[in-house]
Parts: C-alpha cells; structure tokens; sequence
C-alpha cells in the first residue's frame, strides 16, 4: 500500500535538466515510472511555465501522468501558462489552477522538489 507524502514536485520545463530536449523527456519518463513504483509518493506535482506542456495532448507523458493521478497524486498546471501557450481546451490531464493555488501548496509543503 502506497501513502501519499506532503511532498510537491514542481516541473517548470518540458523535460529534467538542461541542454539535449530528447535526453530531458527521457530522464523525465523515467523519473515518472520509478515514482509510481514508489511506496511513498508526493501529494500534489505542479506545472508551470514550460511544464504545462507535458499535460496537453500530443505530450509523450500524459500515459504517465494519468497514472500517477489515478494513484492519487494531484497535478495542477498553471492556468496563466496554459492560457500563454493556448493550451487552455488541450489539457488531458490534471486540473488548472492559479499562482494562488501554487503559492499555497509551496507553503503548506514540507518537501518541494524542483525538476
């Protein structure tokens, strides 16, 4: 049985790390598959910036995503970035939320985890 740790992963950019594009989905892909293997996992992942993408149809992880939210985890994707990149009607995944929304869950955090 999994329990869901007070943990927020924020992903900025469409990706893990700088530089190779095609390396950084990789990195994240696997990121993702470890953390569903996970006993303990983090309560909510955040999108901003960039990372809005990774929600939004045609993203090589929304089979992911989706299972990491069926597991419980809660994904938010900035709604002043998906509006930036049109994005509003093509998310797959995840509920919008505004800056407010991130603030708050930066607070009441006791782990943040930036990728």
């Amino acid at each position: 049985m999994s329990t869901l740790k007070n943990t927020l992963i924020q992903i900025t950019q469409e990706g893990m790390g700088n530089g190779d594009n095609e390396l950084g989905l990789l990195l994240l892909k696997n990121y993702l598959s470890l953390l569903s293997e996970e006993n303990e996992r983090p309560r909510v992942i955040a999108f901003y910036n960039a990372g809005v993408k990774l929600l939004a149809n045609g993203s090589p992880l929304v089979r992911q995503f989706k299972d990491l939210e069926n597991a419980g985890i809660r994904l938010v994707a900035c709604k002043t970035c998906l509006k930036h990149y049109n994005l509003l009607d093509q998310i797959e995944v995840g509920i919008q939320g505004t800056m407010i929304d991130i603030m708050e869950l930066q607070k009441v955090a006791n782990k943040v985890v930036n990728l």
